[in-house]
């Protein structure tokens, strides 16, 4: 699993965050995105690293500037009732 943060001028509200989030999860595979115009970021969860050049054209496209792209592997966060 992989963690891609997108830096992102231009979204203003919520509508364009769903606006983004929808731009996402329409061109690539995803697991999950959340967007948030105050953090000016897109946080998306894949199986695989997304390519880069195609996240600038998509998000260009909704009229938004893609000014970061950073990638980390990612771990979903069991939940336990046993700590150790």
């Amino acid at each position: 699993m992989v963690k891609t943060t997108l830096g992102i001028n231009g979204m203003m509200c919520g509508m364009c965050e769903s606006h983004m989030n929808d731009a996402i999860r329409n061109n690539f595979d995803v697991k999950k995105v959340t967007s948030s115009h105050s953090k000016k970021q897109t946080e998306v969860i894949s199986e695989e690293a997304l390519d880069e050049g195609k996240l600038k054209e998509v998000v260009e496209k909704t009229g938004y500037q893609l000014t970061s792209v950073e990638t980390e592997p990612y771990e979903k966060k069991g939940f336990s009732l046993f700590h150790r």
